[in-house]
């Protein structure tokens, strides 16, 4: 089954709200739309403020097909980012006030300018924070001086881990991916990431396997540290717990299973006005592989570009992008509920 996708050509009843697109056998009409939810909370449209965080996906390209990947990232995808878009973004942060950058992708590390990037992005002064999956640490021997890179450049590293046993982290992200995360791991503590007064930040990501939100990003974090260090001797910063936004891989596996109508309704439960005022795409834009814009990365897969003139990275301008209004659906719905979600786990 297909991913569903909207592009700027459905758009609905304003330039900032897009048709709402339920396939037959989600049942979801019923279901209250998330401009309505937002407006009762005096929050629409929603406006962003200016960007503190610029993330670009560097391709799609991923050594893993995670069940619960939005970007449907896989070993078969080619999107990749040229070096002369990379060259943009760095021409764009040197013109502006932004302090962090967010690589992500796919498995960022295949793209083969990658290092090329990070060094750029360092000698521009700004901190650069990756997504990395792991096992392409371990993957293939090229890679194996990824943490010495990531440390020489004081990467942030933010690594995906459903669970802390086997059984749950590769029923979500493939056989073995467990035992390649913690030997992972390993190798980034070795060099310093996680140890107390190194500076070296490492933090983990914790995604629900199933139809369901995540629990207590505190009490996660608690347990996760607790169960890692007994079982392993592995030390991390900070877990992220982030909510499954139903698009792209996780959208099919709700429909296939019969549990988007139901999921979604949690989610519109949990609405929290709290969470939703702190969104990530408020101080975030998203660059894709081709160099367009975005309010976040889940818009990016849906194709929904920035709802401003400056599309494109070349054309980058702050104070413009700042008058936007951010361009919100259905799938909005997975980043305010509870204790809201983001990249940087709950916003609330």
């Amino acid at each position: 089954m297909k991913s569903l996708k909207a592009t700027g050509s459905q758009l609905a009843d304003s330039a900032f709200q897009l048709t709402v697109l339920r396939p037959d056998q989600a049942d979801g009409a019923h279901l209250p739309s998330f401009s309505a939810k937002m407006r009762e909370a005096g929050l629409f449209p929603l406006r962003p403020v200016a960007p503190a965080i610029l993330q670009i996906n560097v391709g799609k390209m991923c050594n893993q097909v995670c069940k619960h990947c939005h970007v449907d990232a896989g070993p078969d995808r080619k999107e990749i980012m040229t070096r002369e878009t990379m060259q943009l973004c760095l021409d764009a942060l040197a013109r502006t006030d932004i302090q962090t950058v967010d690589l992500t992708g796919g498995a960022p590390e295949m793209n083969p300018d990658f290092r090329w990037l990070v060094e750029g992005i360092s000698k521009l002064g700004r901190k650069t924070i990756v997504r990395c999956n792991l096992t392409i640490i371990v993957a293939n021997k090229k890679y194996h001086d990824l943490p010495e890179f990531f440390a020489r450049h004081g990467v942030e590293v933010v690594s995906s881990l459903p669970f802390y046993n086997a059984g749950k982290t590769d029923r979500q992200r493939g056989e073995g991916v467990f035992d390649d995360s913690i030997r992972a791991l390993k190798m980034l503590n070795a060099v310093g990431y996680g140890q107390e007064g190194s500076g070296l930040v490492l933090n983990l990501v914790y995604n629900p396997a199933g139809a369901f939100l995540p629990g207590s990003q505190a009490g996660l974090q608690q347990q996760f540290k607790r169960a890692l260090l007994k079982d392993f001797g592995i030390v991390f910063n900070d877990l992220f717990a982030i909510t499954n936004i139903p698009v792209s891989r996780y959208l099919d596996y709700l429909l296939e299973s019969g549990n988007y109508a139901g999921y979604m309704e949690k989610l519109v439960a949990a609405f929290n006005p709290v969470a939703a005022a702190g969104v990530m795409c408020r101080d975030t834009i998203s660059v894709g592989w081709d160099g367009q814009l975005y309010d976040c990365d889940f818009n990016q897969m849906l194709d929904l570009l920035v709802a401003s003139p400056v599309q494109h990275i070349r054309d980058f301008d702050a104070a413009a992008l700042t008058e936007r209004a951010v361009v919100v659906n259905q799938h909005c719905y997975g980043c305010t509920a509870g204790a809201g979600s983001s990249c940087g786990g709950a916003t609330a």
